[in-house]
């Protein structure tokens, strides 16, 4: 898909982005993202990261005014440094020699089987139909055979068979081997049908060519090459006809056409931003060097981000619209855009593309800057973050608004604003998908889910039908092929239920009740054809949401897994998680190895919807940015307490766990309140506040936290965790894990943390580290790097919360 489409938030949240794309909707849900498989996520929680940005290949983003590191341990932000990596190394070993080989834990075991079980849902893409008039659907997939993945095919017939037929199209594990390298899958970039000359000369309905991107060890930074689905091979890295990037880099490469690539990569002076992130956009022709390719669009080197996409709305009846964007925060982005001809897509020097004349210059969106960009049809979706007052009207933060194209490049006044979607105090948009003719909106209110679908009519959308209420699950919704029909994928599930995908049709969405059998009460679902069956004993799990009360009065919500008939008795080993920024919400979702390692064992589980997310839109989000920051730790503090008061645990049987942001997060409830938690696990963390924006991405995330330089002595200084270890306290048993080759958040950030906390303790505390050499910012490369990871750390939290140490294992 294209930037401008639903599917990016989707990939944002789940941390496979490597460029800031245009905000727009799409349908995010615990349940995709326990699909995504990252090591940690698929245990408890849903996403560690921010988006991903810098470029690898510095170890650090530095510029004269910044801090300089600090003398005594500096030299741990050396990625590759002899210290740095036999202080891990050293680290490493002594974690092990204390906690054990997770290997040889049944936790493992039971994890591991729960990442490759063929049980799991094969999610697909369709691709068109083949000679005999049948579904094509792509899939990658993981399993103890083929550990890195294989990316395979097969018709909509044999998939809804219990027992599919898969053609492999490429094994990952068997092109490593062959190449010497530890390839990792990032992803693939299908050349449109629609824009694909071979398509419309001889009539096929299938792909031809794709962008398959590949990272060695699983960094962000990857190497691009290009495959040809008729002949099913990679094109040689030395045939002069391939778009192929050899050097790891961060790349974002999309088909303007069959013969011409929009990419921004690390290629000519000044190439990236300060955040790393590409700076430039470069039209690639087939046939050239990417080196010689024209520079069509640039944007500034203070910004996050700059780039460019087509967002072809032919398939709806509309038109063709190229879009440039500049990020120049993480939130706020200015958009120019021009409406195109199809010959304007093609090669320079195609006699089509000159008989289509001079392209039109690009028109600068006079819309708010932290506003989210698409097209339907040819209707602008404008996706408002703040309130927005225009012609004496104001439209709340929060809102999608809809608008024709044509008035919209004439300005923001005087056009005619439809309000697709409005927010109230308890609901929100969580994000929305697209058919062919319908819009999908995935609600949320009060952290439960509701779809609404709408159609334009008059240049209007119309709300066609909707689910009748609310419901505690997640919910993803992505069209079977938006090219041809409304019908779409559905996926759902919810603590208790595993993930179940159904086959729905947007048309139904007024309809009567589905079809009898298993189906959810949804009138769009024509059949249910995938399920996951239970991961583990759930028949006597209670889920109930529960509201603690923050420091300021604000209510907070959150939801408490655990057996039925629990004993309040502040003796249940209990895992508070959290993440609390990036606007990225925690739905109800499914938690195959938490209920198999955790509930099962008469643990609790806690997720806290703390204020900087999405859950309750917008406001929700803002209410703890930069200087108000605390009020996410402080929400998080108000859950644990209140599980405290409540009597299901207390401090010395109370942990949590978070990763990424969530590390920020969990390293400040170890510094700032170590009375209250009994052990913390702080996993590929944002520790050292004061260079974080020095260090690989942390440059992109100025809008969320604020500035390493000007905010410092303001309020980051409050809120840096590696800068509060105080020699006084007394600190609970902890475990930091992060990788060595995550080029997102800088394995520095643990190494420092860890290190001083060893050196100011005297090693009074017990403070463990492992730093996995593979992986990128997910921590682990393939299921049983991910199974190692997840175990070291359960075990590491169990044994240290339960009363009695193993009392009650297998």
């Amino acid at each position: 898909s294209p930037p401008g489409s639903a599917t990016i938030l989707l990939l944002r949240r789940l941390m496979l982005p490597l460029l800031k794309p245009p905000r727009t909707g799409s349908s995010v849900s615990s349940t995709a993202l326990f699909l995504a498989s990252g090591f940690l996520q698929v245990a408890f929680a849903r996403t560690f990261s921010p988006p991903s940005a810098a470029a690898r290949r510095s170890s650090a983003i530095m510029s004269s005014s910044v801090p300089p590191p600090d003398a005594e341990y500096g030299y741990l932000e050396e990625v590759l440094g002899d210290r740095s990596l036999a202080f891990a190394k050293a680290a490493n070993e002594r974690t092990l020699s204390s906690l054990g080989d997770p290997s040889t834990s049944p936790r493992y075991g039971e994890i591991l089987k729960i990442l490759e079980s063929n049980d799991r849902i094969p999610h697909v893409s369709r691709y068109g139909n083949d000679e005999e008039g049948r579904d094509v659907l792509y899939n990658f997939w993981k399993d103890g055979t083929n550990p890195r993945g294989i990316y395979r095919r097969t018709n909509l017939s044999s998939y809804r068979s219990d027992d599919p037929e898969w053609e492999t199209v490429v094994d990952v594990d068997a092109l490593g081997a062959a190449e010497n390298k530890s390839w990792v899958f990032k992803g693939v970039t299908v050349l449109p049908r629609r824009r694909d000359r071979l398509c419309a000369d001889s009539g096929r309905d299938l792909p031809t060519r794709a962008l398959m991107k590949l990272s060695d060890g699983g960094a962000d930074a990857v190497t691009l090459r290009e495959f040809d689905y008729v002949t099913g091979k990679f094109l040689g890295e030395d045939d002069p006809d391939a778009f192929h990037v050899a050097f790891e880099s961060k790349i974002r490469a999309s088909y303007k056409s069959r013969d011409v690539l929009l990419v921004g990569t690390d290629v000519g002076e000044d190439a990236l931003t300060d955040s790393g992130y590409p700076r430039t956009v470069r039209e690639w022709n087939r046939g050239t060097k990417i080196e010689d390719a024209p520079i069509v669009f640039r944007g500034e080197k203070s910004d996050v981000s700059a780039g460019m996409y087509i967002s072809d709305q032919r398939i709806r009846g509309g038109g063709v619209y190229e879009f440039q964007y500049r990020s120049k925060t993480f939130y706020t982005s200015t958009y120019s855009v021009r409406k195109i001809e199809n010959g304007h897509l093609l090669k320079l020097g195609d006699p089509d593309r000159i008989d289509a004349g001079p392209e039109p210059e690009f028109v600068t969106l006079d819309v708010p800057e932290d506003a989210g960009v698409a097209m339907y049809k040819d209707l602008a979706l404008l996706s408002l973050r703040t309130d927005w007052t225009v012609d004496g009207t104001t439209y709340t933060a929060g809102s999608l608004l809809s608008v024709r194209y044509d008035q919209l490049i004439t300005g923001s006044v005087g056009c005619s604003y439809d309000v697709v979607f409005e927010p109230d105090e308890n609901t929100s948009l969580e994000g929305y998908s697209c058919t062919k003719n319908y819009l999908i909106l995935n609600t949320i209110s009060s952290v439960k889910s509701r779809l609404i679908f709408l159609r334009v009519r008059d240049d209007k959308f119309e709300m066609e039908g909707a689910d009748a209420a609310p419901t505690i699950r997640s919910v993803s919704c992505s069209p079977l092929d938006a090219e041809s029909s409304d019908a779409f994928w559905l996926t759902t599930s919810s603590f208790g239920q595993p993930p179940a995908l159904y086959l729905a049709d947007a048309e139904r969405c007024g309809a009567g009740v589905g079809d009898s059998g298993p189906l959810p009460e949804s009138p769009y679902v024509t059949d249910r054809v995938k399920s996951l069956p239970d991961q583990y004993d759930a028949s006597d799990l209670e889920v109930s949401q529960r509201f603690a009360t923050s420091k300021d009065g604000t209510k907070v919500p959150y939801f408490l897994l655990c057996k039925k008939g629990v004993k309040l008795d502040g003796n249940t080993p209990t895992l508070l998680y959290g993440y609390g920024g990036f606007e990225i919400s925690l739905t109800p979702g499914y938690k195959a190895a938490a209920g198999k390692t955790w509930i099962e064992r008469g643990g609790a589980y806690v997720e806290a919807n703390i204020r900087g997310g999405g859950e309750f839109g917008p406001a929700w989000h803002q209410a703890a940015l930069k200087e108000n920051r605390n009020k996410a730790f402080e929400d998080f503090v108000a859950v644990g307490e209140d599980l405290c008061q409540y009597g299901l645990c207390s401090p010395a049987t109370l942990g949590c766990r978070g990763g990424s942001n969530g590390g920020l997060l969990v390293g400040m409830m170890l510094v700032t309140r170590p009375d209250l938690f009994g052990a913390v696990h702080c996993a590929v963390p944002l520790l050292d506040m004061r260079r974080f924006h020095t260090l690989l991405a942390g440059a992109s995330w100025a809008a969320e936290y604020g500035s390493g330089e000007e905010d410092w002595e303001k309020f980051l200084s409050k809120y840096s965790p590696y800068h509060l270890i105080d020699e006084k306290k007394e600190y609970p048993p902890v475990i930091f894990t992060t990788s060595t080759r995550d080029d997102r958040v800088h394995p520095a950030h643990a190494r420092k943390m860890v290190k001083k906390l060893e050196d100011v303790g005297g090693g009074r505390w017990l403070v463990y580290y492992y730093e996995n050499m593979e992986g990128g910012h997910g921590g682990a490369a393939d299921s049983k790097q991910q199974a190692f990871m997840n175990t070291l750390a359960t075990d590491f939290l169990w044994d240290t919360l339960s009363r009695e140490g193993n009392a009650g294992d297998d």
